[in-house]
Order: C-alpha cells, then sequence, then structure tokens
C-alpha cells in the first residue's frame, strides 16, 4: 500500500518547529503496520532533522553552531539577492539535508524515546512550508 500526503507548516523564522505530532497523525490515519515514511521538505532554505526532543537547549546549541559554521553576511558569498541569510539559508539546508526515513512498526512511527521530527528553517522571517509525506508498507 502506498499513501502520499502534503503538510503545510509556518515558520515564525530562523529555528527549529516539531512536526511529529502531525507526522505521526498521518501514519497512524494510513493504517499500515508495517512499513517506512519518507518525509521529504520541498525547500532549499530549511531542512528536517532528527532531534532530541526532551531538552530544547540541544537545539538552541545547534542553532549557535550554525551560526558560527555559515554566518548571515559573510563576504565570500555573492547570492544575497533576498539579503544576508540567503545563501548562508541554502548552505545550511545542503549540510543538514532535506529529507527523513522513519521506519512504521506496529502502526507507529519507530521513533527512538528522545527522538521528534523537526522542521529546521534558516531564513531569518517568516515562512511557508511544505513538506510531502510518502509511506509505504503493509
Amino acid at each position: 500500500m502506498l499513501v502520499q500526503e502534503t503538510l503545510e507548516f509556518d515558520t515564525p523564522g530562523r529555528g527549529s518547529t516539531d512536526i511529529t505530532r502531525r507526522v505521526t497523525e498521518v501514519v497512524r490515519a494510513a493504517g499500515m503496520t508495517t512499513g517506512l515514511c519518507n518525509v521529504f521538505l520541498q525547500h532549499t532554505s530549511a531542512s528536517l532533522m532528527l532531534c532530541e526532543n526532551a531538552d530544547p537547549d540541544v537545539r538552541r546549541d545547534l542553532e549557535a553552531f550554525m551560526q558560527r559554521l555559515v554566518p548571515d553576511g559573510d563576504p565570500l558569498f555573492v547570492h544575497t539577492t533576498e539579503g544576508p541569510d540567503d545563501m548562508p539559508a541554502h548552505v545550511r539546508s545542503i549540510l543538514t539535508g532535506n529529507s527523513l526515513n522513519v521506519p512504521i512498526s506496529d502502526g507507529r512511527l519507530a521513533l527512538g524515546t528522545w527522538q521528534g521530527i523537526y522542521l529546521w528553517e534558516h531564513r531569518t522571517s517568516r515562512q511557508a512550508r511544505r513538506v510531502t509525506l510518502t509511506i509505504h508498507g503493509e
């Protein structure tokens, strides 16, 4: 069986948004016992991450690390069409990825105890983002 659904999320700007609950709802509604859920972000300036969900300091520290690694306004970048965070957002997206595969076991996402699925926004302003879920299973 195959199910595909696209979800929409509004981000407040740079930072992470927990999308685990919405992905879980789609997987549950698909009614599959065993399978795989591909989570794909349809954008080039945001990414997805499987991350610790118990302590928000983990995500804050990841953002601080990324800011040090790929700072806004770096004179290295020529592509600044949409502002000083434009090219850094693209680099961050490429470094972190735009898709995840999560197993489905016993009708649920087989996430670890402290794992959550996050949309990681790399632009500084609000954005509308689309995530397509493709669920294969039986």
